[in-house]
């Protein structure tokens, strides 16, 4: 991999393009207001990459005009020419998710229903990095309607991985992963229902972070009460970027009532500490419940011994819950409000003649829903998160793989079978990541290796949970677990020999 280069002392002065790409988020930052990287040349280096190898990714969607991104990055020079910084991503190009609204940016949601729309208001995340003085430069690729960790759509077609380009890239960040993967963006946002930060990270070999339920406002959503399994997020090449770009987006918005009251700076302090004695708790497959592939589960469990080299002490842990009924509970939460959000497309016969088999299913079965059985879903979600918190009476942080398969064909839907098991739902695979989820407790995904035999060079990686609300600890541990594993040395196959 190429190394950073060192800084350069004049002003302006040029920094080669290979090593503007090698920098972290944080490093570019840095440059960019000591002006020794002006903010033209990293739009320069992120297009190129972009031109080199979207093509083959496509995982930047809806691309800005060349000519009006390089107006905006001479903006920013201005700007600090005249000694006015916007702040930390002054300058960046990003590319939101395109489940979030861009304000004169198409909007799609990977849905032909909603193929030509051009938000009137940014989501509250975008309005962030936009004040942050991140340059807007299209969308990251995503499912239709963000259903499914398989990142493909009538619109746009599949995003594929970097590391394996004939593999899905996961979903339904996947465009973002791959993106970050292939040094197209620096850091880049992602949202969360059924692990779709943290599915993509591990498939991409990045960093997914899934913060504490309300710690990431939204506003533009219809329903403000309810909405309470999704949340925003950041995603990053490095653990320092991931909670800078969280310290971005996270704080309390009036707009949002359940958003909550906590100091975003908190998470630009320094990340490292002692972890001596600290207590890491193994749930791995649940206790044989949930199957695997050959070798993700093998492959897991020996990155643990990352925490021994910090001083941790790791055991092996169980829930007093039936697994079962968490799945059950989540079946009926999941039905409630994505037929909730979609049903008004599917009551239109020519909008619903547009839908994936996916989003219908889920439609309908929402609607065969009563309102009691969301009341006991409710109740075993609670349970849920009693038993959770009994475990972190024993446990500082409780570790699952992020995924139970490595990345699979691109041009298969969903994996019908895993570990031998037939799967009964297009998400049952995801099953892993519905825990943090459902108590809605901060959760990081971080790279834990690559697959050998039939799944060799593949990526795969683990969560690491932590208390609810407790969200600058799990990116404290996830910080330790990088510059302990080493884990951001290699680069994609495509990347080093240059496609």
């Amino acid at each position: 991999m190429i190394g950073p280069a060192p800084f350069v002392s004049a002003p302006g002065a040029a920094v080669p393009m290979n090593d503007i790409l090698a920098l972290d988020a944080l490093s570019l930052s840095r440059r960019i207001r000591a002006r020794d990287l002006s903010c033209r040349e990293l739009m320069r280096a992120c297009l190129d990459q972009i031109a080199a190898f979207n093509p083959r990714l496509n995982a930047i969607v809806s691309l800005e005009p060349e000519e009006r991104l390089f107006e905006q990055a001479d903006h920013c020079d201005a700007l600090l020419a005249r000694g006015e910084w916007l702040g930390w991503m002054h300058g960046m190009p990003q590319a939101p998710k395109d489940l979030a609204a861009t304000r004169g940016i198409r909007t799609t949601s990977g849905s032909p229903i909603l193929a030509q729309f051009v938000p009137a208001q940014d989501d509250t995340i975008v309005e962030r990095v936009r004040a942050a003085g991140a340059i807007l430069i299209g969308k990251t690729n995503v499912p239709e309607f963000g259903l499914g960790s398989q990142t493909f759509n009538e619109v746009f077609g599949a995003t594929r991985n970097p590391w394996h380009p004939s593999r899905t890239a996961g979903g339904s960040s996947g465009g973002a992963a791959a993106a970050l993967a292939a040094r197209m963006l620096p850091v880049a946002d992602g949202s969360d229902m059924m692990g779709s930060l943290r599915n993509p990270a591990a498939f991409c070999h990045v960093y997914g972070f899934r913060p504490s339920r309300g710690l990431v406002p939204k506003t533009l959503a219809p329903d403000l009460f309810c909405q309470q399994l999704s949340t925003d997020g950041p995603m990053g090449r490095t653990v320092a970027d991931v909670a800078r770009l969280l310290a971005t987006q996270a704080g309390y918005d009036p707009r949002a009532p359940l958003s909550l009251d906590a100091d975003p700076a908190t998470f630009e302090q320094p990340l490292s500490r002692d972890w001596q004695g600290t207590r890491i708790g193994w749930l791995g497959d649940l206790g044989g419940y949930l199957p695997f592939d050959p070798g993700v589960l093998d492959l897991c469990r020996d990155a643990l011994g990352t925490f021994d080299t910090l001083g941790c002490v790791v055991d092996e842990a169980r829930l007093d819950f039936a697994p079962e009924r968490i799945w059950q509970a989540w079946l009926t939460w999941r039905r409630f409000l994505v037929s909730g959000s979609l049903g008004a497309y599917y009551d239109n016969p020519r909008q619903r003649a547009l839908l994936k088999p996916e989003a219908v299913w889920e439609i309908e079965q929402g609607r065969t829903t009563s309102a009691a059985d969301v009341y006991r879903a409710s109740v075993e979600r609670s349970a849920l998160y009693r038993a959770v918190l009994s475990l972190f009476e024993r446990f500082d942080f409780l570790v699952l793989p992020s995924a139970q398969v490595f990345p699979f064909d691109v041009d298969e839907r969903w994996p019908k079978q895993v570990g031998g098991r037939a799967m009964d739902t297009y998400h049952r695979w995801m099953e892993v990541v519905i825990v943090p989820t459902l108590t809605g407790c901060p959760a990081l995904a971080v790279p834990a290796g690559f697959g050998s035999g039939e799944a060799e060079g593949l990526p795969t990686g683990i969560q690491i949970v932590g208390r609810p609300r407790d969200d600058l600890s799990v990116l404290q541990i996830g910080h330790a677990w990088e510059q302990a594993g080493r884990w951001n040395l290699q680069l994609p196959p495509m990347l080093e020999s240059g496609g």
